[in-house]
């Protein structure tokens, strides 16, 4: 039996051990209670407006349920629901789902999203050029898509997979409009509540409201601006002046001038984020297991989470987060050991001073923990020396495998099958762990799924493929009287049509 979203929906839940902050009194004036378009401040700025060409997380922040809408949604606490399907079937085995389509969904240039779009959209997914990053654990294991009708799409399985809903839901496989997929990058064109209006690059996106949505008579905010700030005393500047309306992921350090005044919100919940030291397995002395381990028995977790995160994450020793099914704690597998570090370097036949890159985006989290990690590292004789580059430098560079260290945090959900990929960024190369996800990929017995998910993580744990540090909690501000958004962030995203002005 595949595992169910449930888990999902009942970890968040459990793990959103913050609370929201800062009420205070009644509505005051000062909350421009009048204001109706909204100002997001987000740190990254997307390289593209297409999530189906492009990996970068910030992009569903901007487009997805926003201006591309896929089959089905993801919730705050993580289960699936309707979307562009306002009902599907399953077949006994698992393998076949069919879809009926809205049949009032319609593209922002009034053309009507269809079943032919849906294929569309698929085969494009799945065609062998694809840079879609959910190719291999979503299309792939499409064996064929039909269309017996107008508004019914069939999908049918190479195998079962109980978490195909959710990955429906996520922003890779959104539904775009067939004559104008191609500008999606820069102009998307999709069925959502809001259509694009413009961006501005180096500031931000504007998309406005879309009369012709099905559920147009909901969406009360007409305009949404989504502001790029990536710099922790520019956000809460921001804020302050009015300027953006929400800040999502705040840095902590600003989090405590906003509890104490009535005049904003603080939200802290739950992710599925994994935030980490990728290290490039490729380079010397970096593709020796000892030298890798020696690096994550350097970081002193607790301590990260505690200075960078204000206590606001746990610690984690693998590619999961403790939303996640089938997690298992892992960070004791590596305890903070400088002692037994720099052994492991020695072991390696490792000279030190060992001299290696730290490249750091544009993000709250790496930039704050330069120092940590530096010295952290240079108590083992390890002399990381920093690289502040922008989000579109991190992309061009470093995702694509030019780098040492790096800072990053995984957001995506259950996204382990990266690691089967030897082009990934880090370089990750083992048949054995290709292996154990071909398994439980193929796999219909829940006790044998579940004992496989627990297999992955110890095996890329035990290659101490990266130096898993936190599941970090989200924490975001908001002007007091705009609701409506989410407090736990099962996928990044931002559904601005739920928002609303009291």
């Amino acid at each position: 039996m595949p595992i169910s979203r449930r888990t999902v929906a009942s970890l968040l839940a459990s793990s959103a051990t913050g609370v929201s902050l800062g009420w205070g009194s009644p509505l005051q004036a000062h909350a421009e209670p009048s204001r109706r378009s909204v100002v997001i401040g987000i740190s990254l700025e997307p390289d593209s407006l297409d999530p189906t060409t492009s990996p970068s997380a910030s992009i569903g922040e901007v487009v997805h349920y926003n201006v591309l809408e896929g089959l089905t949604r993801i919730e705050e606490n993580g289960s699936t629901s309707a979307l562009l399907a306002q009902s599907w079937t399953r077949s006994a085995d698992g393998k076949t789902y069919t879809f009926q389509l809205h049949k009032g969904a319609l593209f922002h240039d009034g053309t009507a999203c269809d079943a032919a779009a849906v294929k569309f959209s698929f085969d494009r997914a799945k065609a062998a050029d694809s840079k879609n990053k959910a190719k291999k654990t979503l299309f792939d294991n499409i064996a064929s898509i039909t269309t017996p009708t107008p508004h019914t799409v069939v999908l049918t399985l190479n195998h079962a997979d109980g978490n195909l809903l959710f990955r429906l839901g996520e922003n890779t496989a959104v539904v775009l409009h067939p004559e104008t997929a191609a500008q999606a990058a820069t102009h998307p064109v999709g069925t959502g509540p809001y259509r694009f209006e413009h961006w501005k690059k180096g500031w931000g996106v504007t998309l406005v409201k879309f009369p012709g949505h099905r559920q147009a008579a909901l969406v009360q905010v007409p305009q949404v601006t989504f502001r790029f700030i990536n710099n922790p005393p520019d956000q809460a500047s921001a804020v302050l002046s009015g300027e953006v309306d929400m800040l999502f992921n705040i840095a902590t350090q600003n989090v405590s001038q906003f509890q104490d005044n009535n005049r904003y919100r603080v939200m802290i919940g739950a992710s599925n984020g994994k935030g980490m030291l990728a290290i490039n397995n490729r380079r010397k002395p970096l593709n020796d297991v000892r030298v890798r381990r020696a690096i994550t028995h350097a970081i002193d977790r607790e301590a990260f989470i505690r200075k960078m995160l204000d206590g606001r994450g746990r610690a984690i020793g693998s590619h999961f987060s403790p939303t996640e099914p089938g997690y298992i704690h892992l960070a004791g597998m590596y305890p903070y050991d400088p002692e037994r570090a720099r052994a492991l370097l020695k072991e390696a036949g490792v000279k030190t001073p060992l001299l290696l890159s730290l490249t750091l985006p544009p993000t709250p989290y790496a930039r704050s923990d330069r120092a940590l990690l530096v010295d952290a590292l240079a108590q083992i004789g390890i002399h990381a020396t920093p690289i502040h580059v922008s989000w579109s430098q991190w992309l061009e560079g470093t995702f694509k495998g030019d780098f040492d260290l790096t800072m990053i945090n995984h957001v995506e959900p259950l996204d382990y099958p990266i690691y089967t990929d030897p082009e990934y960024y880090f370089g990750y190369d083992s048949p054995a762990f290709r292996n154990l996800v071909a398994r439980h990929a193929a796999s219909d017995n829940a006790r044998e799924r579940q004992t496989l998910l627990a297999d992955i993580q110890r095996h890329l744990a035990t290659d101490a493929v990266n130096a898993w540090i936190f599941a970090s909690q989200i924490t975001a501000v908001s002007r007091k009287g705009l609701t409506g958004w989410w407090m736990n962030y099962p996928i990044f995203v931002h559904d601005v049509a739920a928002l609303r002005w009291e």
